[in-house]
């Protein structure tokens, strides 16, 4: 491998890592707010995405709404797995929320082998047609797409996070649930909004994912699932800005061992990359000092 292949992969893994930011998003907003991890989240922005070529086989859609609509469909499956996994198992209980996830995940994965017969199905694409050249470098347009995209439904979770109503009751609730609730916020609205929020960054990653790689596959699942975790550990727990960091630098590391190592052993240095955070920096990139009331 040469600098240009060492450069060319290194790009186009940031470009991609931006979809690992997103689902490391959900992750990290589920967890900052109610301080438990839904193991379903990835399970959900496939089928949301699953949901969009749905409705586009029966009404010819511009692929720009198939996106809009896997983003509705998968928010709307996160506000389901809030009412059976979160809402009536009391907070107290955080086994019983994770098991029930695992469930959950179990029960859309099975769900969606049945509807497809567990067949790949193509996902429409955005600018796959274009690849801006320099020399022997070169961008797929897909993948800038997918980029942009991305950065912009970051910036607009941020703004909502920081500029708006359910921003401020969201981050009041992850902060002090109890002074929330004398303060009027309710703590049930707030989680579930911040679950179906949480399924419209999902489910434009399960469209995004579609459209780079051209088809959908139940297969996706897992690993969506694991990536999401890898990103939300390194990052660092409860930490907006390290998920995004850490999605990038994730996919970025990936794609340059899928290009070095090939695809067989393209997983296992991602999981090497977690032991070595796991060993040297538990807390992740944006570690937050923990200490004893």
């Amino acid at each position: 491998m040469d600098w240009l292949d060492f450069f060319q992969s290194i790009t186009d893994g940031l470009l991609f890592g931006s979809i690992y930011a997103l689902i490391g998003i959900g992750f990290t907003l589920i967890f900052g707010v109610m301080h438990k991890i839904n193991l379903a989240y990835g399970a959900a922005s496939i089928a949301g995405a699953y949901v969009s070529i749905a409705v586009a086989a029966y009404v010819p859609l511009p692929a720009l709404v198939t996106f809009l609509i896997a983003a509705i469909g998968s928010g709307a499956i996160a506000f389901l797995i809030y009412l059976a996994n979160f809402r009536f198992i009391p907070l107290a209980s955080p086994l019983a929320t994770l098991m029930a996830t695992v469930g959950m995940l179990i029960l859309i994965d099975e769900i969606v082998v049945h509807a497809t017969d567990g067949m790949p199905q193509p996902y429409p694409a955005l600018f796959a047609d274009i690849y801006i050249e320099w020399g022997d470098f070169g961008l797929r347009g897909d993948l800038i797409f997918i980029f942009v995209l991305s950065l912009i439904a970051m910036v607009v979770l941020m703004f909502m996070l920081y500029r708006t109503r359910l921003g401020i009751a969201t981050r009041a609730v992850a902060q002090q649930p109890v002074a929330a609730q004398l303060a009027g916020i309710s703590l049930d609205r707030t989680n579930a909004l911040t679950f179906v929020i949480t399924g419209l960054l999902g489910g434009l990653a399960g469209a995004m994912i579609g459209a780079s790689v051209g088809v959908l596959s139940p297969l996706l699942v897992v690993p969506i699932t694991v990536k999401g975790l890898i990103v939300c550990v390194i990052g660092g727990l409860g930490s907006i800005p390290g998920a995004i960091i850490a999605g990038l630098a994730v996919g970025a590391f990936e794609n340059f061992f899928l290009a070095f190592r090939g695809v067989t052993e393209r997983d296992m240095y991602v999981m090497l990359l977690l032991f070595v955070f796991l060993v040297f920096r538990p807390g992740g990139i944006f570690s937050r000092s923990v200490a004893r009331d």
